[in-house]
């Protein structure tokens, strides 16, 4: 059976065929799905810059297993590894106090209080006011910036808006 995995795999073949790497994709495919499985489920679904880099490590390293650039099951190992990291570390981020979570996710930055512009923080972040007019369009208004209480850049990257109500304008 081992034979026959490694026939099918070229685990340890110097060069591929294409339905070696096809057979390898298909594997690949099937462990990162596993291995998200048991990591963290936010992985892909969050924009923070923790999860990026995670994103994009995870898929460097797996498509080393699929061409064949780097031992096949070291690589899944290495996979493995990254996501059990990043699940640890989201955990020492939610139960420490002590700005490890900040230093991971990052921060949300006030863009507008009370209706005005916080044009230092916009500068740092390079949000310009067609940016949060977007914003206000995706949060289903269109009211100028006046109208706005608070809004934050996100750790995501996004824009959240609150809107003043009737009786505050």
């Amino acid at each position: 059976m081992g034979e026959y995995f490694e026939f099918i795999f070229g685990i340890h073949d110097n060069t591929l065929t294409w339905w070696q790497m096809s057979a390898r994709a298909v594997g690949v495919f099937f462990a990162a799905l596993f291995i998200i499985r048991i990591g963290n489920h936010r992985i892909f679904g969050k924009n923070s810059a923790f999860d990026i880099v995670l994103g994009i490590i995870y898929g460097s390293i797996l498509s080393r297993a699929i061409t064949g650039n780097a031992p096949f099951w070291p690589t899944i190992a290495a996979a493995f590894v990254l996501v059990m990291l990043h699940k640890l570390l989201a955990s020492f981020a939610f139960h420490t106090d002590f700005g490890l979570g900040t230093f991971i996710k990052g921060r949300s930055k006030a863009l507008v209080k009370d209706g005005e512009l916080q044009k230092q923080a916009m500068e740092e972040s390079s949000v310009t006011q067609n940016d949060l007019r977007e914003a206000i369009r995706s949060a289903g208004s269109h009211v100028g910036t006046d109208r706005i209480k608070h809004a934050y850049l996100e750790r995501s990257g996004k824009i959240s808006v609150i809107l003043k109500k009737d009786d505050e304008a």
